[in-house]
């Protein structure tokens, strides 16, 4: 799975002109499926989002996780950050999960999120959604989780 985190002061998702998903300072996550990806991935991806150390400490430094100064977590599907764009002036998807992969596993990720934080806010999968926020820096990471058999480090 892949996450585009981003710190906010404030961050929305607006779909049919009704709001349905707003926080205030923490983490908007920007989430893809890829096409291997499982439960344990987007285990492993929530986890890392919640502790991973954004936030300024007393020193000024990123020291404090989302987790440490409980803020709030907006959680939004995006599949177009699964597209392979190595070559050519069109994104491939051959990586990305396919639309029921994709809703099967964001929906656990956002159960997953439900049970392990209290402060989290979703987008609509398959949704035409119009996201705002303010970006506190800017201060914005790329995630991944690894398959297994990758290079990659779970």
């Amino acid at each position: 799975m892949i996450s585009i985190i981003q710190r906010v002061t404030t961050a929305k998702v607006t779909v049919n002109n009704q709001d349905i998903g707003k926080i205030d300072t923490g983490i908007m996550a920007l989430v893809a499926v890829e096409k291997d990806d499982t439960e344990k991935d987007a285990e492993r991806l929530l986890e890392r989002i919640l502790n991973y150390r954004i936030f300024a400490d007393d020193n000024d430094r990123m020291n404090l996780s989302l987790r440490d100064i409980n803020g709030g977590l907006l959680l939004v599907p995006q599949f177009t950050l699964a597209a392979d764009t190595q070559k050519g002036n069109r994104p491939g998807f051959s990586c990305a999960a396919t639309p029921e992969q994709g809703r099967q596993l964001f929906e656990y990720l956002q159960q997953f999120a439900v049970k392990n934080y209290p402060h989290v806010q979703f987008g609509r999968f398959g949704a035409d959604m119009q996201v705002a926020l303010i970006n506190n820096g800017p201060v914005t990471f790329t995630l991944r989780t690894a398959h297994a058999g990758s290079i990659l480090q779970k």
